[in-house]
């Protein structure tokens, strides 16, 4: 009997590979709506219906869908393309960022009965989502309606649903390997099982000789070349301190060789096969021990490597002092002082890294270019380190990134593109490499762990007379972003406080660990947790409501900002929200009544903290735009920065809307083509909004100019009496159609078009404050979040629905490292957590509704007014849970994440001490898990 699975009301009679799992076999024949999210039924990106039942495809074996009728997203809808009622719902709440797990959720939520309706935690725990924060998700099913209907020139403001929302919620929208490549090859990695080791030999005959196999690459195969996997503007901001494949391994999980093969199979036994002999070397593990004489020297390079102390560890430091502090804690009537610390936390984006690299032949026909499809946040800069370091001109390589399924910083690296560059040179053949969810956590990069001793003085009136800051962070076995973001992490955190004397001692430290990089925040979320908790601390042993301590040593508008790791001439407060954000928390307080809803017998508090965060990175970041009036009286917008969730392309085509007077349905974007758009530095460091939107912006202004002038020219009607309609200028009361002005313009060789260019300077701050009231109980150590509230100075909101949707996910994303993410690496360097199921990632259950409030301001720098706000919702999140935490128990939490056991063990030891006020808690050491 032949073998045949119906999908989507076709047949297909293609049998299984051995082994093969439901979701590969789908997507082999061209279901791309089908994700890879984990591989271990974690995430439910691969949900599927098989005979109308709900299924993780990536755990059901593909023979047993034999005779069985099988549903993807793309089957969901009605023959005629009527939407299934779940994709409208999550359309019209914009129940998604990335849309990465979309499609599993909406698979999910197809089939919920009623009783599960009526259960959501439960109903959803098999479905993951790392943006949204699951409150947008929660309304999509429940059938709530946000996304307004598009006005002409009326954009800006209002709830105007994502572009691309028709793709996502059909399965259509393209991320990095939903194309179909004739010829394709897969490559998987031979990876260090030693945290520091010398290649001694590598015999890979053995490899070469499995059925498949291409090509093996080792360290001789590749370039001599240090480059850094960081990617910014200016490359002097990073170490290079890193080579394709290296005859020395700092890390376990290291890449050692490549193989590439017919199969993933395939090159997985050549892996295996590859014998290597290894002279381990002695490592570290801890940034102070690394930094001490006779420590391990893990990158014994030259000055040109750029860094700071290579005999020490140090990657990166920074020293300044303002004024003395040691005058200033001599002035002060309380001093406090503490060590704070923060752990490895996971990007966890549902897509994971990963990139192809193939050739087509040049459109002039000489001869053949390399492009590479990646799933990147910095498409330009990756083009342009590729060409550095294989010496290929620009026009020979092209850099693609399609729809890409998160990033939060991990994606502004180049950490796949480089190998399947060299590998598909050496082939002539098109090459794959896609990490695994292990790969995500022992390959890739993790958030910056910190260990920072602030010691704060202030007076009795709760003025603040001084500030010290010891920040050590550990960057791993490479310094990727490990200068910069030691650098920001003291910057704004210090400079939103007055403070007459301050002081910054800081050092980004080389370990034998995974390699840290950009993470949401930039450091500021760390040392944030440290500053923002000595703040409460001061408050309260001065017996001052923290909030009045706040307002009375918190920067104000037109005021300098003061940090002593160096004052940034080029930042400035555009716009001053911060009052606006202290006094909704103070309006929640007040209101409050969630301490009722506390079970009998735990213990209540609230907390607070804020934060502020410079609207783009410094030293430069630059976008180019150009904005078109297409043939059919439509417009094109051609920028670089890559759509990855953060809503960029939503706000682009409002700001163009908004300048042309037309609609968002009539402008079409192109983007994150390295091929059809101009530079862009990359969407990075909040840069979508302030950066490419005012290059977007200046554009969009330059071609309704050109536009009117040519329609009053054209019409010999006065400039003055020109305006523009959605698909026509009015000149003097008279319509004139935008294809008819095209047409005209084009028999004359005039281009309706405009190009625009911002350099990212100068640079604005963002403002946000966080609010909780939690309960804990002290049997258990349980917490659970009864209100949260959070309050955000975005200037002015471009999108009100999408910008609420970054503050939720970020809030969400940041309790999950408040409270149960972490990396754990043990004594040999060896990451403990390489799965979703080991390391927790918050679900449905976990995420509390957060009440979001905006400021009403308007920026004096960013396009329109608006202020970034990606980033920054992040960052005060986890001081003003553990204030809530020290204001119901009386202990100060000084380590994160505040681990249910940890709460249990540090309440026991607080009533054994005899309970005194704001005793810090120590972690305990046989449940430290992390070295």
């Amino acid at each position: 009997m032949s073998f045949a699975i119906h999908v989507n009301d076709r047949l297909f009679d293609t049998e299984p590979r051995p082994g093969q799992c439901l979701r590969t076999y789908l997507r082999d024949r061209g279901w791309f709506g089908v994700k890879k999210g984990c591989d271990a039924g974690d995430c439910g990106a691969c949900t599927v219906h098989v005979d109308g039942e709900p299924v993780h495809s990536c755990l059901y074996p593909a023979v047993r869908a034999e005779g069985r009728r099988v549903t993807t997203v793309e089957g969901l809808a009605e023959p005629d393309g009527e939407l299934h009622p779940v994709q409208r719902r999550f359309l019209d709440a914009q129940g998604f960022q990335c849309g990465f797990c979309t499609a599993g959720f909406l698979m999910t939520t197809a089939k919920l009965t009623e009783d599960q309706l009526g259960d959501l935690p439960r109903a959803l725990k098999g479905n993951l989502c790392r943006c949204t924060g699951y409150r947008a998700i929660e309304d999509a099913i429940r059938g709530a309606r946000h996304v307004e209907e598009p006005r002409p020139g009326q954009s800006v403001g209002r709830n105007l649903g994502a572009p691309a929302g028709p793709k996502v919620v059909t399965g259509t929208a393209r991320y990095t390997f939903d194309i179909e490549v004739e010829g394709l090859l897969h490559m998987k990695l031979l990876r260090s099982p030693h945290p520091h080791a010398r290649i001694v030999s590598l015999d890979t005959a053995a490899a070469l000789r499995v059925p498949g196999v291409h090509l093996v690459l080792t360290h001789h195969d590749a370039p001599e070349r240090l480059f850094s996997s960081a990617r910014h503007e200016h490359p002097t901001e990073d170490p290079d301190d890193t080579r394709v494949l290296d005859d020395v391994v700092r890390f376990v999980g290291q890449r050692v060789a490549a193989v590439v093969a017919d199969s993933e199979g395939a090159a997985e036994e050549g892996c295996r096969r590859i014998a290597v002999e290894y002279e381990q070397l002695p490592y570290v593990l801890d940034p102070e021990e690394a930094m001490r004489p006779g420590a391990p020297v893990i990158h014994p390079k030259g000055p040109e490597a750029r860094i700071a102390r290579a005999g020490n560890n140090v990657v990166g430091e920074v020293h300044g002092e303002v004024g003395s502090v040691e005058q200033g804690f001599a002035d002060a009537d309380l001093v406090y002082e503490e060590t704070f610390r923060t752990q490895r936390v996971q990007h966890a984006s549902l897509e994971t890294h990963g990139a192809l690299a193939y050739f087509e032949e040049k459109e002039d026909g000489d001869g053949e270019r390399i492009v590479v499809r990646s799933s990147t946040q910095v498409p330009f800069l990756t083009r342009r380190a590729l060409c550095a370091l294989y010496d290929l001109p620009q026009d020979e390589v092209r850099v693609v990134a399609g729809r890409v399924g998160g990033g939060f910083g991990g994606k502004q690296e180049m950490l796949t593109e480089d190998i399947v560059v060299l590998a598909a040179m050496r082939l002539r053949r098109p090459v794959k490499l896609e990490f695994t969810r292990a790969e995500q956590f022992f390959g890739a990069t993790t958030r910056h762990p910190f260990t920072i001793g602030i010691k704060a003085g202030a007076r009795r009136d709760g003025t603040l007379t001084a500030l010290r800051l010891r920040v050590v962070a550990n960057t791993g076995a490479y310094g990727n972003h490990g200068p910069a973001v030691m650098f920001h992490s003291v910057g704004e955190s210090l400079a939103v406080y007055r403070a007459p004397h301050k002081k910054v001692d800081a050092f980004s430290v080389y370990t034998n660990c995974v390699p840290a990089g950009a993470f949401r925040g930039y450091g500021l979320g760390q040392v944030t947790f440290a500053v923002e908790s000595a703040m409460d601390e001061l408050a309260r042993r001065l017996g001052i409501d923290p909030l009045v301590f706040r307002e009375r040593n918190i920067v104000g508008p037109g005021e300098h900002m003061i940090s002593p790791g160096g004052e940034e001439e080029d930042l400035h407060i555009a716009s001053y929200g911060l009052d606006q954000c202290l006094q909704v928390v103070r309006d929640a307080i007040a209101a409050d009544r969630s301490a009722e809803d506390a079970p009998e017998g735990w213990l209540v508090g609230q907390g607070t903290a804020m934060s502020m965060i410079a609207t783009g990175p410094p030293g430069g970041h630059y976008a180019d735009a150009t904005v078109t009036l297409l043939e059919d009286g439509t417009y094109d917008i051609a920028v670089g920065t890559a759509e990855f969730g953060n809503g960029t392309t939503t706000v682009h085509q409002q700001i163009t809307a908004g300048a042309l007077g037309t609609t968002v349905d009539r402008i079409a974007i192109r983007q994150s083509d390295t091929d059809v758009v101009r530079h862009d530095t990359g969407a990075f460091g909040s840069a979508g909004t302030v950066v490419a939107g005012k290059a977007v912006m200046k554009a969009a202004n330059g071609l309704a100019e050109r536009i009117l002038s040519f329609a009053a020219e054209h019409s010999r009607t006065p400039r003055s009496l020109c305006r523009l309609l959605a698909d026509a200028v009015e000149c003097d009361g008279r319509p004139v159609s935008l294809k008819e002005l095209h047409q005209a313009a084009r028999e004359k060789a005039v281009e309706l078009a405009a190009a625009g260019h911002w350099g990212g300077s100068p640079r604005s701050v963002a403002f946000n404050a966080q609010w909780f009231r939690i309960a804990v109980d002290p049997g258990t150590g349980e917490i659970r979040i009864l209100r949260s509230v959070h309050s955000a100075d975005a200037g002015k909101v471009m999108n009100p629905m999408q910008c609420r949707g970054q503050v939720e996910g970020g809030v969400a994303q940041a309790l999950g490292a408040t409270l149960f993410e972490q990396v754990l690496v043990d004594g040999g360097g060896k990451v403990l957590t390489p799965a979703f199921r080991r390391y927790r990632l918050p679900a449905y259950a976990d995420v509390p509704r957060t009440e979001v409030h905006f400021s009403e301001t308007s920026d004096a720098i960013g396009p329109l007014g608006a202020k970034s706000m990606s980033e920054s919702p992040f960052n005060p999140v986890a001081p003003a849970f553990g204030n809530a935490l020290r204001d119901a128990t009386g202990v100060r939490f000084t380590e994160v994440p505040f681990l249910r056991d940890e709460v249990w063990l540090a309440l026991e030891e607080h009533r054994a001490a005899g309970g005194a006020e704001g005793r810090p808690a120590r972690r305990h050491p046989a449940r430290e898990g992390s070295v």
